[in-house]
């Protein structure tokens, strides 16, 4: 992406985390940084449609709430294009991608449960006429996507589960805080409103799930590819399931790893551990992955790497889009 403004760096990088939790949150920022808040307002505005900001909104804690999977297609190549557009129509996919594998369409699923998850690629199976591999995650141990564009993906920062589920009272506002802030001067008053509530509640219920973990980051969720890191890659491995933990823990401390976590097995896939790397170029990647296996101690253990090859869909996790409030939940739904 070509920065137009020399504000552009600070908008995207130092807003990812802690953004202003106030009743005019972008002028909050404007004078951080020396702007006029319809000056902020209109670089956002920018940003976002120049794909460089895919939402200023909360990322939840694993655990917060509603149900998600990694699931993968083998998709015979004359037919992926086709299969990757009806995946994506489904409002419950958030992330689409191929990748270079014979499992080569994976995806995320996310619904309001279990059984809402089932259904949607019970859907896609019936629609494609081809198997869906589920592979849902046991345990988190790094999932942090905020990027310092400096250098890269920020400084290791392992995840930790939500320590209880948003109580359904809480799924409106969840479901507003996923989909993210409109780029105005009032935007948590803009969300008090849909829910019938006063902005001071909005606020408090944000600063208290931020407190208790609910809340990995509440801020700028910016596109990688868009701002330069156009490489991206999924290794897996194949560890005993007794020293995964400590493998995972390690990996989640490593430089250049974005996310890092354990999923099940699945039949005739042996992996259940997993990490992404990001880099501007495929040999960024592999030096950063091979950095990653040595300092984690897997250089022993049989693993694969997926790297990306096309992005079909990347949006924000919807896991409470049918508590939405109108009139977002039928945009949502559209």
């Amino acid at each position: 992406m070509h920065r137009q403004h020399p504000a552009d760096l600070a908008l995207l990088n130092d807003w990812q985390r802690g953004f202003p939790l106030c009743a005019r949150p972008f002028a909050a920022i404007g004078r951080a940084l020396g702007l006029e808040e319809d000056a902020v307002l209109a670089h956002y505005a920018r940003l976002q449609r120049a794909g460089a900001v895919s939402r200023i909104g909360a990322v939840f804690a694993p655990g917060a709430g509603g149900a998600s999977t990694l699931a993968a297609m083998a998709v015979p190549p004359a037919r992926l294009a086709q299969v990757a557009r009806q995946v994506s129509a489904h409002p419950g996919v958030n992330h689409n991608y191929e990748r270079e594998h014979a499992l080569n369409l994976w995806f995320v699923a996310t619904g309001a449960d279990t059984p809402a998850v089932e259904a949607l690629l019970r859907a896609i199976e019936a629609q494609t006429a081809l198997p869906v591999l589920r592979l849902p995650m046991l345990r988190p141990y790094r999932i942090d996507t905020a990027f310092d564009l400096r250098v890269g993906p920020c400084q290791a920062r392992p995840t930790r589960a939500a320590g209880a589920a948003l109580a359904p009272t809480d799924w409106p506002l969840a479901a507003l805080a996923e989909q993210g802030l409109a780029p105005c001067h009032q935007p948590y008053a803009d969300w008090a409103r849909r829910l019938g509530v006063d902005e001071s509640a909005v606020l408090a219920d944000l600063r208290r799930w931020l407190a208790a973990g609910t809340l990995a980051r509440f801020g700028v969720v910016v596109r990688h590819h868009e701002l330069g890191f156009a490489a991206n890659a999924m290794a897996v491995f194949d560890v005993p399931d007794a020293q995964a933990d400590a493998f995972g823990q390690a990996l989640a401390h490593r430089p250049g790893v974005t996310l890092a976590y354990r999923r099940a097995r699945a039949p005739g896939w042996p992996y259940n551990l997993y990490c992404m790397v990001h880099g501007r170029d495929r040999a960024a990647v592999q030096a950063q992955l091979l950095a990653a296996r040595a300092g984690a101690g897997l250089l022993g253990h049989p693993y694969a790497v997926l790297f990306s090859a096309r992005r079909f869909k990347q949006t924000g996790a919807r896991r409470f889009a049918a508590s939405a409030p109108a009139p977002l939940a039928e945009a949502l739904n559209a």
